[in-house]
């Protein structure tokens, strides 16, 4: 599947691949990093292995797995994921979203941004559901903030959707962020 329109203003994503494993297992690992995500190995050619069977859901358009790379010097920042596509609702969930110290000063709302009109825009998706962990506050803040409806919780996660028509609402306040 080709992608259109996935720069914005500071980053731009592109595809996964094989080559990206060390900086995945090493930003997965990072111990500031990692305090909100699933546990992910930290074996290189187990992440490779990943890798590669991750390859053939995205061609099968299962899901989508992108680097967050700055467009000034094109370093690798950060990963973003679409997955769990749902056919009966339009719906996908969207995370594996870490962004390194080195991040751009907008690369969080950009690459929201970015990962919504890929899934709106060029999948066709209705709505997003996620979660985020319920100590992530600042995470929780942010998508409050864009128009996320909190649906449900756990003892661990706060439940959210996250229709199109909020997206389009957000878009009006932050377009500048995507060119």
């Amino acid at each position: 599947m080709q992608f259109n329109n996935f720069v914005a203003k500071t980053i731009h994503f592109r595809l996964v691949n094989e080559d990206d494993a060390e900086f995945i297992c090493n930003l997965r690992n990072t111990p500031e990093l990692n305090k909100h995500i699933s546990k992910s190995t930290a074996i290189v050619d187990d992440q490779i292995r990943w890798i590669e069977n991750y390859k053939k859901r995205e061609n099968e358009i299962q899901e989508f797995y992108f680097i967050i790379e700055r467009n000034d010097n094109n370093e690798r920042i950060g990963t973003i994921r679409i997955y769990d596509f749902r056919d009966k609702i339009k719906s996908f969930c969207w995370g594996s979203w870490i962004l390194n110290s080195n991040k751009t000063r907008y690369a969080a709302i950009e690459s929201a941004l970015l990962i919504y009109r890929i899934a709106f825009d060029e999948l066709g998706f209705e709505q997003s559901h996620f979660d985020v962990r319920k100590d992530n506050l600042s995470v929780h803040k942010f998508h409050m903030k864009l128009g996320a409806i909190h649906i449900s919780e756990n003892d661990l996660d706060n439940f959210y959707i996250y229709p199109k028509s909020k997206y389009l609402e957000a878009l009006q306040r932050y377009k500048n962020f995507l060119e």
